[in-house]
C-alpha cells in the first residue's frame, strides 16, 4: 500500500477538477481512497457519485475503497443495510474494499454491539458488498484495547494522528496497540486538516525558525507522521491540485524512523507552543460523559481550542456544523461540571463555543 492515501472530504464538488485530482493521484500511486461520509445528504450524494465516475476506464480496479459508516447513524440494523446499499449505489459499485465503522468510543460502542453491528458487518462480508471490516477512533487506550479485544476479524484502525496528537485518543501508544494486533493503521488528517500547513501564530514561527528554510510546514508534518513504523498509509484531504502533488512528492521519498534526535525536539517544543495557546485546560478524559442532553462536551472543547491555537475559527465552524453538535440542547444541569477532575466551568466555556460556532 502506497504511503499516501487520498481522503475526499475536501474534494472541490466541480466534477472536471475533482476527477482529474483522484486519477492523477491513482495515476502516481495512491491506491487508497476514503470516501468521506459527509451529514449534508445532498452533498454527499453528489460526492459519492462524482467518484463513481472518476473510477471508471479502468480507474477502480487500481484502488483500495474505503466507506464510513459513523456510528451516530446506525440507529437500526436498517439503517447500516440502507446506508450502505445507498453508497454502493452512488458509487456505481457491487463491491467496496473496506467497510469502516466510523468515529467508535467507549459511549456507543456497547450500544453498536447490542445492535448486533458485528454480525451485519459479517453479513456484508459474506454477501460480498464489503471485502474487510475495519474501525475509525476516537477514545483512550483502554477503550482501544476493549474492542480489539471483541472482535478477531479487525483488519483496519483509522485515527486522526497528526505531531499534536502524541498523547490524544489514542495516541502513540494506542497506534502501536493496533499494530501489534495486526491492523493496518490509517491515519487522517495528519495536518490537521490542513492547519498545521497554514500560517502559525508568531509564538509557533519563533520555535520552527531556520527549519521552515529546509522544508514547508506540509513536510515537517507529514514526514513526523510518516516517522512511525506502524503507520500504514496517511490520508490527506486536499482541495487543489497543487496541494496533492506536493503531498504525493513527499510520499515518494517517505521512510519511517526518518527524523533524527534534534528534529523530533524541535517538533516537541513547537507542540508545546501551540498547547501554551489553548484556551479550555480540557485533556478529553471524557470523565463528564454521557450528558444527558448527548452533547459532547469533549469534543465540542476539542473544536474550540483548536479554533484558537490554529487561529482558524471558519475551519472549526465547518467542522462543528458537519458533525451537528447541539450545544443548544445543554439545560445547565451541573452534572458534567460535578464529574470535571479539573474543575472547567463547563457551562461558561459552552456558552463561549457557542457564541464562536454560531456567529
Amino acid at each position: 500500500m502506497s504511503a499516501l492515501g487520498l481522503g475526499t472530504a475536501r474534494l472541490p464538488l466541480d466534477e472536471a477538477r475533482s476527477v482529474a485530482m483522484i486519477r492523477y493521484a491513482i495515476d502516481h500511486g495512491v491506491n487508497y481512497l476514503e470516501v468521506a461520509y459527509l451529514y449534508d445528504a445532498e452533498k454527499r450524494k453528489a460526492l459519492s457519485l462524482l467518484i463513481g465516475r472518476a473510477l471508471r476506464g479502468g480507474y477502480r480496479q487500481r484502488v483500495k475503497i474505503a466507506i464510513n459508516l459513523p456510528a451516530r447513524i446506525i440507529a437500526s440494523p436498517a439503517d447500516f443495510d440502507r446506508y450502505l446499499s445507498e453508497q454502493l449505489e452512488w458509487l456505481g459499485m457491487d463491491s467496496l474494499d473496506f467497510g469502516i465503522i466510523g468515529w467508535l468510543d467507549r459511549q456507543n460502542w456497547p450500544g453498536l454491539q447490542e445492535k448486533g453491528v458485528l454480525a451485519l458487518a459479517e453479513s456484508a462480508m459474506a454477501d460480498g458488498r464489503i471485502g474487510n471490516l475495519g474501525f475509525s477512533f476516537h477514545d483512550d487506550y483502554q477503550t482501544l484495547r476493549n474492542i480489539l479485544n471483541a472482535y478477531d476479524n479487525w483488519t483496519l484502525c483509522q485515527v486522526k494522528y497528526s505531531y499534536m496528537d502524541v498523547d490524544h485518543h489514542p495516541g502513540v501508544g494506542g497506534i502501536r496497540l493496533a499494530a501489534e494486533n495486526g491492523l493496518a493503521v490509517v491515519i487522517t488528517e495528519p495536518l490537521k486538516g490542513g492547519r498545521l500547513a497554514g500560517k502559525p501564530p508568531d509564538s509557533v514561527v519563533a520555535v520552527w525558525g531556520d527549519a521552515l528554510q529546509e522544508r514547508s510546514l506540509a513536510e515537517w508534518g507529514l514526514r513526523w507522521v510518516w516517522h512511525h513504523p506502524e503507520i500504514a498509509v496517511a490520508v490527506s484531504d486536499v482541495s487543489t491540485l497543487e496541494q496533492l502533488r506536493e503531498n504525493i512528492a513527499l510520499a515518494d521519498v517517505a521512510v519511517a524512523d526518518s527524523l533524527g534526535v534534534m528534529e523530533q525536539v524541535l517538533v516537541n517544543r513547537v507542540r508545546d507552543a501551540y498547547q501554551a495557546l489553548k484556551p479550555i485546560p480540557c485533556t478529553a478524559c471524557r470523565g463528564c460523559m454521557p450528558c444527558p442532553q448527548d452533547v459532547d462536551v469533549p469534543r465540542i472543547f476539542e473544536l474550540y481550542n483548536d479554533a484558537i491555537m490554529y487561529d482558524d475559527v471558519e475551519a472549526a465552524r465547518e467542522i462543528y456544523r458537519e458533525e451537528v453538535h447541539n450545544i443548544d440542547d445543554c439545560n445547565e444541569c451541573g452534572r458534567c461540571e460535578d464529574a470535571c477532575g479539573r474543575n472547567i466551568t463547563i457551562c461558561d466555556w459552552l456558552k463561549k463555543a457557542k457564541q464562536l460556532f454560531n456567529a
